[in-house]
């Protein structure tokens, strides 16, 4: 295979800093995101401070910058009056963003390692906007499901992705559909996050871990496979049942810790009080090489993170 960034980045340092969550970020700097397209919104009304978020995770300490594309599609905008020309040209912005937060941030520290950008390709299940990422009780022809993401991938390639990352995925039948799909593009490289319906190793269509692993570890395009958007207290389980199950790089970026409430849609605070830098140690011992957060974490707990890995 040829080339594969993220085994260039890990051989400049390991682990590989991921950033943490976009939309909490958005949030925080006032953008209103209850809504479908979540923070997709703000492409398409402030893309300046999706910059500001990617440029403020380098700061912090990421290597990678995952695009505002997770609930950016075609269909998706299309509720909101876009033709596909405008949609595509949306998904191909939140590249340019997290392309341009990397060229400004290396123009003041040109001895920084290397930064990659991740183009982000969430779930079918996002698209629903109903939580099933969380299920993956849904069912599309494969057909279908490559059709669907398609027009994503393509127009996160073509806007100069380093790779692609295919997150939150529950759908084990959505993840051989990706991976069909990446063979139309075989210089594209990904890595593969996955849900999960519990501690006992299946993701959250209920697809053993080590199904799921198994197939992966036979897709060259597929160059390190991992957890998202789970809770803290599943990461060191999951990574240990990983690390016995593939020699491909593993991929970790939880939530904060804290618990959200669908019904009321929000978050409470962590029951055990834990940071994702409380747990590195153990995640690394695990075998985690890529390691960031997900939702309601924040640039703070990614400079933690990198304080953290600094060699002493």
């Amino acid at each position: 295979m040829s080339h594969n960034p993220v085994a260039q980045a890990l051989t400049e340092s390991s682990p590989l800093i991921l950033d943490g969550a976009l939309a909490t970020e958005l949030e925080a700097r006032g953008c209103h995101l209850a809504d479908a397209l979540w923070s997709a919104k703000v492409l398409m009304e402030n893309p300046e401070l999706i910059y500001q978020v990617h440029y403020d995770y380098f700061v912090a300490g990421a290597r990678c910058a995952i695009t505002a594309s997770y609930q950016a599609t075609p269909q998706g905008f299309a509720t909101r009056g876009l033709d596909e020309a405008q949609s595509l040209a949306l998904i191909a912005q939140s590249v340019d963003l997290a392309r341009r937060a990397r060229h400004d941030y290396l123009a003041v520290r040109p001895d920084a390692k290397t930064l990659l950008v991740a183009g982000s390709v969430g779930p079918y299940g996002a698209f629903l906007a109903d939580g099933s990422e969380y299920r993956g009780d849904y069912t599309l022809p494969e057909a279908e499901m490559m059709a669907f993401h398609r027009p994503r991938v393509q127009a996160l390639l073509a806007a100069g992705a380093d790779l692609l990352a295919c997150e939150t995925l529950p759908s084990f039948a959505e993840a051989q559909a990706l991976v069909k799909l990446l063979a139309e593009f075989p210089e594209s490289r990904a890595w593969f996050t996955f849900t999960l319906r519990d501690d006992a190793g299946h993701i959250s269509d209920g697809t053993p871990l080590s199904t799921v692993v198994s197939w992966l570890n036979q897709q060259p395009q597929v160059v390190a496979i991992g957890i998202n958007c789970v809770a803290l207290e599943s990461v060191t389980p999951a990574l240990q049942q990983l690390q016995r199950l593939t020699d491909k790089p593993l991929v970790v970026y939880p939530n904060s810790g804290e618990q959200y409430d669908a019904g009321s849609k929000t978050w409470h605070s962590a029951p055990s009080g834990c940071t994702l830098h409380d747990k590195l140690d153990e995640w690394q011992q695990a075998g985690a090489k890529l390691i960031g957060g997900c939702c309601r974490t924040s640039p703070n707990d990614i400079a933690a993170i990198a304080r953290a890995c600094q060699p002493q």
